[in-house]
């Protein structure tokens, strides 16, 4: 049987979580899978990372096939619909985009969430929890205006056209948590449950283990100009990640906490309500006590994870959590806001705190820096938990689901 794998995420140069989704899930599948063959469709030449991972010599089923373009978008919806009109393989794997026009009967698509849908309802509930009546009809345009930010008119058109096309045309739909899952089925009733197979997203635990190496580990914060001891946030700096509730939070600890030394890193690319964050670190006087990196490379954040005095994840929104089983793996204490999935991913193996209440946070982060037995339960129960994840698990199972179309 021949696979076709839309690559053309896997490919970029600055990875987010459903990039490195596709990068590590294709990779693992082309290591574990010998029977089968493999067309790696591109919109360009394949980076030398990727290439090197791949391992095309001792991969003699695997064939890469760039499909040039002339035109900056619509690469999928043209090029690669061309491609399967003329020469459609077997079965197509779309694991981080939408489907191309034309398609094999035999197609699967990943959706990773739905948050073009959920954010409005989701930021509802937080400008709108602790407001009166007389200022409700003005809050809920603020809230249009946030969730815009994130998706313009034209994306959440493309993004509910290309959602509502896959669930119909697909053959089988994978969803990376039960939670997506049933988000789906709440907001497309059409959608036949057995249609959704459910498999857990793995992360590379090649990279992020226990580090023992002290001078490794300094040396990176020396180079990033980090100071212990840290608390740590990884993800995009933005509204959808409640990234101002976690620096209120914040600000209410050292205000409760004279002498704490803690600093608070903050990792990841900026996005809407990148500013508004700037603005308010320095309205409570935090520029001293909030270290701002943006992107990091991959191969430096097993050593910051390691050094971690708590891993917080203040999120409002996910599909999984990836940087949830990083950080586990890495012995960090992780602390979550209580979002279901979350709950679902990390189950008790991490503490929880109220998402909207900030005071909230800022007791959980107490609760854990001074208390050592609290601490040293959810560093042994998340090390323990991380073990049951992997990509070659998620690759496994996800092709147990393409053999089975």
């Amino acid at each position: 049987m021949t696979i076709g794998i839309d690559a053309s995420r896997a490919n970029r140069d600055f990875k987010t979580g459903t990039e490195w989704y596709s990068y590590y899930l294709i990779t693992n599948l082309v290591k574990i899978d010998k029977e089968n063959k493999y067309i790696l469709y591109s919109d360009k030449p394949l980076n030398r990372a990727f290439l090197n991972d791949l391992d095309l010599d001792n991969n003699k089923n695997v064939k890469v096939k760039v499909l040039e373009w002339p035109f900056k978008y619509f690469w999928t919806m043209g090029r690669l619909s061309l491609e399967m009109i003329f020469r459609r393989p077997d079965v197509l794997f779309v694991p981080a985009h939408s489907l191309p026009l034309f398609f094999p009967k035999k197609t699967i698509n990943t959706i990773h969430d739905i948050a073009f849908i959920s954010n409005q309802s989701i930021y509802g509930q937080e400008v709108l929890s602790s407001s009166s009546n007389r200022v409700d009809k003005f809050l809920r345009f603020l809230v249009k205006i946030f969730t815009l930010g994130r998706y313009n008119f034209k994306s959440i058109d493309y993004l509910k056209w290309s959602t509502k096309f896959a669930l119909k045309r697909a053959r089988k739909i994978i969803t990376v948590s039960h939670f997506t899952k049933n988000d789906i089925l709440k907001n497309y009733k059409k959608v036949k449950v057995d249609k959704i197979k459910v498999v857990y997203n793995g992360f590379p635990n090649n990279i992020y283990h226990l580090i023992s190496d002290e001078a490794s580990m300094n040396n990176v914060l020396r180079r990033y100009g980090i100071e212990e001891p840290f608390l740590l946030y990884i993800g995009r700096m933005e509204r959808k990640k409640n990234i101002y509730n976690l620096i209120e939070g914040f600000a209410y600890f050292k205000e409760n906490n004279k002498d704490s030394r803690e600093k608070l890193v903050l990792i990841g690319s900026a996005g809407f309500g990148y500013d508004e964050m700037r603005y308010m670190i320095e309205e409570l006087c935090l520029e001293n006590d909030v270290i701002i990196l943006g992107w990091v490379d991959e191969v430096d954040l097993p050593f910051i994870f390691n050094k971690a005095q708590i891993f917080i994840f203040p999120s409002l929104y996910e599909g999984f959590g990836i940087p949830v089983l990083q950080a586990m793996a890495c012995g960090a204490p992780v602390l979550l806001s209580n979002i279901e999935v979350l709950q679902e991913v990390a189950q008790d193996n991490a503490l929880f705190f109220d998402r909207f209440d900030p005071i909230d946070l800022s007791e959980k982060i107490s609760n854990i820096l001074n208390n050592e037995d609290l601490r040293r339960e959810l560093i042994s129960k998340g090390l323990s938990h991380s073990k049951n994840f992997s990509w070659e698990k998620c690759a496994r199972e996800t092709l147990a689901e393409i053999n089975s179309l």
